[in-house]
């Protein structure tokens, strides 16, 4: 387990996994060169680029991400700080969710849903929700309305994996090297104009 890649733990509509070759194409070629440098990604999303360059690039020893998605950024933010209480959430979503027949598990979705809905719970719960609801809707879309209410449909997977505890932990030990913002992405200019390439 030890020796695992982190890779994105949510599907993300623009999620950048595929094109990582094309990424590295774009990178200085002597980007292993250079020592203590930091990574600086706006719209973080699904991550994909911030695990892939954290663990090609051991030099790269601090990143700062950011993203206007506040359930997204909470979700990070779980990760990086209580893992384990995460995971053990998530494995009760699972077994509730995983337990019950295709009409029973919309249910469940629907209701679970309507809890994310009103930001009355706590970070883990909303953290274990997002990923839920992530795993278990159509697509993986994350789709708001005009009030703000996560509204995607339950997608009907016969065998979703909504527990990935190896990745959680994997993703959690690089996230101890990345200072996580909420807020519009014109704000991480400032952490650029201060990091010297």
């Amino acid at each position: 387990m030890n020796n695992l890649k982190a890779k994105p733990f949510v599907k993300w509509v623009g999620g950048k996994t595929q094109l990582l070759d094309e990424v590295q194409k774009s990178l200085p070629a002597n980007l292993c060169q250079y020592s203590n440098l930091t990574y600086i990604e706006p719209f973080i999303g699904g991550g994909a680029v911030l695990f892939w360059i954290l663990q090609e690039y051991p030099n790269i020893s601090r990143a700062i991400i950011n993203d206007i998605n506040k359930e997204l950024i909470c979700t990070y933010k779980v990760i990086k700080n209580n893992v384990q209480g995460l995971i053990c959430r998530l494995e009760n979503l699972q077994f509730q969710y995983k337990s019950r027949d295709l009409e029973e598990r919309k249910s469940f979705f629907l209701e679970q849903r309507r809890l994310f809905n009103t930001k009355d719970i706590s970070d883990i719960e909303t953290a274990a929700l997002f990923i839920f609801l992530n795993k278990t809707c159509f697509n993986g879309l994350y789709r708001v309305n005009s009030k703000g209410e996560f509204n995607v449909p339950h997608g009907k997977y016969a065998n979703p994996k909504i527990c990935d505890k190896d990745n959680l932990v994997a993703v959690s030990r690089l996230l101890q090297r990345v200072d996580i913002y909420c807020g519009d992405f014109a704000d991480t200019e400032k952490f650029a104009n201060d990091t010297p390439i």
